[in-house]
């Protein structure tokens, strides 16, 4: 059904995306890189406001993304819950400490499929050090299915107030940042903070190109 609503909400909502998410892409390496993505995937990304999971699927437009939900969304309205469950969304539980979400994300890339993950886990509030601290499931996640993570900085800037300036970093392997000297629990943490240091690399990155384009 989540396959059905997917494209169901893309090929109905395209028109009105043109407006509300005007974008520019950027790559890490745009010599091999582009917007398709072959295979199981792990596509993490910063979190700036309730729009970003509409701009990541149409980004991603040939694909369809299971997108990590908070219960919160869960609970704004009946309108809000079916849409979530048409798309197929992954409920994370953060009041009952139910982690059920993720073997149900692992079951989703074992059968081939992208995962769409906010690491932060919510959005940051204006004082704030952005990105906030991503949580370790999504490293936990990486490990017991063996998906690359595609990592992903987007500026935010939607609804009239772009373009949005998106880059797409290289896949990360999380097997190749694995130190068999240390407990699993410790790669974990460790692999999780350099995945955020990732995003910020990516933000200057971004900068980075757009100032030498505007040169």
């Amino acid at each position: 059904m989540h396959y059905l609503g997917t494209w169901f909400f893309k090929i109905t909502a395209w028109i009105f995306s043109l407006f509300i998410f005007r974008k520019k892409v950027y790559y890490e390496d745009k010599r091999t890189q582009n917007r398709h993505i072959k295979g199981k995937a792990i596509v993490i990304t910063n979190h700036n406001n309730i729009l970003d999971f509409g701009f990541m699927e149409f980004l991603f437009f040939d694909r369809v993304l299971r997108c990590q939900v908070a219960e919160l969304m869960y609970k704004k309205n009946f309108f809000m819950t079916f849409f979530l469950k048409m798309l197929g969304s992954i409920k994370v539980d953060r009041d009952k400490r139910d982690f059920s979400f993720m073997k149900k994300s692992v079951e989703v890339l074992d059968k081939g499929g992208v995962l769409m993950v906010y690491p932060e886990a919510r959005i940051p509030k204006a004082h704030e050090e952005k990105p906030l601290p991503f949580k370790t499931s999504v490293t936990q996640i990486a490990f017991d299915s063996g998906a690359p993570i595609i990592p992903v900085y987007a500026d935010g800037k939607y609804m009239g107030k772009g373009p949005c300036s998106v880059i797409i970093g290289k896949p990360i392997n999380v097997k190749d940042m694995y130190d068999e000297s240390l407990t699993e629990r410790e790669n974990r943490a460790i692999i999780t903070v350099k995945l955020r240091e990732k995003i910020i690399q990516l933000k200057d990155e971004l900068n980075r190109q757009k100032e030498e384009k505007a040169k």
